[in-house]
């Protein structure tokens, strides 16, 4: 007989479902006049049960056999991808309410909670089963939200694209599972890896390879990549920015698990080499592509594709320090890019320019948006005292914990690579501060979403920034103060 207590592990899940239901039932059955509220009741009920589970102490056990575990890491990591959902739906208000979408703006919402819970399933998960179906959960609906503009080819094009490669990587994934079910007669995360202790077999090392090619589609790793830029630029804005952000959180959370969990004991013969040659080529050719883009959609798929290098950083500290600095960096990477999405959304739907050129001079017209691009890329390349210089700050201290010459090697990279980074980042600034005579885009007001969703952005980038730069301060005060009374003992 089952015993129904388990579901009491599940409270973001559960709580999802119920604000998934909430929203179908006033898509379905509210009068064409209520309709267009829609939106704005989807982010206050997300945003409800984003506080609520803030509040809610994270339940500690397994349910269901082993299959689903809670602990305070999966609820911090949920936690912070609802604060991002939240976001992105604030800043698709007024666009599911125009007049193209909004006859489906249901479905844009209804999808993107179905996807988060996929996406939650696979945090938890600590069955290979339980993975997969929260893999193809979140994967799968995406699929239709990038073909949400139905008018733009582009917009087909970007659906096309993702969704072969999701079933060629979910094929390859679950062809990498089999290997290690052969091997260990299991699919529980604790059994394979007890099963697996002094295995160092060439079909070990296969089915990891696959496994690593399956995760990293989700997380845009080189050179599973291909796809990010074009089904960037083709989906909609709204669409483009939750899968650079929530869907890569979540994949870089499970993808952490299930190396350490799962295949932690090959971690120095198989797939720690794997991961270093994975990192270097993704930091470098993600910049690389990026200084070439002048579509700042692509722009940020290039730069999303650098930055899943960084969070991998976090991957191959092995180390609490290193889970600990990559969900942070996740947080800051949130506010950090959903800023420049929003304001890279509010001048698409005005003007229908996503061009660098076209935001020459757009401080001089819109000041405002300007101000909060050049934190978003001030935060992204890491340039003090904002957020995102804090997270490549933890990320390498936490890699660099792990102690060996290759990590610093690989460190050393990664910071050379963020020199690159922070070029193409202030090309951006350039064209909006310095080439003031060259203002395309007129002065126009956003919608007052888009205005809540920037300034909470911005606040986010400043707020995580300073906290970081006082608690670091503090620390090395500590250090100091213990250091001196060391010497005079």
């Amino acid at each position: 007989m089952m015993d129904y207590s388990q579901f009491l592990l599940m409270p973001q899940e559960i709580g999802l479902l119920l604000v998934f239901l909430l929203v179908f039932i006033y898509d379905t059955f509210m009068p064409e006049r209520s309709q267009r509220y829609m939106p704005v009741f989807s982010v206050i009920m997300m945003a409800l049960y984003t506080i609520y589970c803030f509040c809610c102490p994270a339940g500690v056990g397994e349910a269901f056999g082993g299959m689903f575990e809670s602990n305070a890491a999966t609820w911090v990591m949920k936690n912070i991808l609802n604060v991002g959902v939240v976001l992105v739906l604030l800043q698709a208000v007024k666009w599911t309410n125009s007049d193209f979408v909004s006859v489906r703006r249901g479905e844009f919402y209804e999808l993107t909670l179905l996807t988060l819970l996929g996406m939650f399933l696979m945090i938890s998960a600590r069955h290979f089963l339980l993975f997969v179906i929260g893999l193809e959960t979140a994967s799968l609906p995406i699929a239709a939200l990038a073909a949400f503009e139905k008018r733009y080819y582009e917009s087909h094009e970007a659906a096309a694209k993702y969704i072969f490669t999701a079933i060629f990587s979910s094929a390859i994934f679950l062809l990498g599972i089999s290997f290690v079910y052969g091997m260990s007669g299991s699919l529980y995360f604790k059994d394979i890896a007890t099963a697996l202790i002094g295995n160092g077999s060439a079909l070990l090392i296969a089915s990891l390879a696959f496994v690593i090619a399956g995760v990293g589609f989700k997380l845009s790793l080189v050179p599973f990549h291909q796809w990010t830029a074009d089904v960037y630029q083709g989906a909609p804005t709204a669409v483009t920015s939750y899968l650079s952000v929530i869907s890569k959180g979540a994949a870089a959370f499970s993808f952490l698990v299930i190396l350490v969990q799962v295949f932690g004991s090959a971690y120095s013969q198989v797939w720690e080499w794997m991961l270093y040659a994975v990192i270097i080529l993704t930091i470098t050719l993600g910049n690389l592509f990026a200084i070439r883009q002048r579509n700042l959609k692509r722009f940020l798929a290039f730069s999303s594709i650098s930055q899943a290098g960084y969070i991998m950083l976090g991957v191959i500290a092995v180390n609490v320090m290193g889970m600990s600095s990559m969900i942070y960096y996740v947080l800051v990477y949130i506010f950090s890019n959903l800023a420049a999405f929003g304001v890279i959304a509010a001048i698409e739907r005005h003007t229908g320019r996503v061009t660098m050129d076209d935001y020459n001079g757009l401080f001089k017209t819109n000041p405002w948006l300007a101000f909060a691009m050049m934190l978003a890329m001030f935060s992204l390349g890491g340039i003090p005292p904002f957020a995102g210089f804090f997270s490549k700050f933890f990320i390498f201290v936490g890699a660099c914990h792990q102690g060996s010459v290759a990590i610093y090697a690989l460190v050393l990279i990664a910071l050379v690579n963020t020199i690159i980074s922070l070029y193409y980042y202030l090309l951006v600034v350039k064209a909006m501060f310095l080439r003031q005579d060259d203002c395309v885009i007129e002065h126009f007001t956003s919608h007052w979403t888009e205005r809540l969703g920037l300034i909470l952005c911005v606040l986010g980038i400043i707020f995580i920034g300073l906290v970081s730069c006082i608690y670091a301060s503090i620390n090395g005060a500590v250090d100091a103060i213990g250091a001196m009374f060391a010497a005079v003992q």
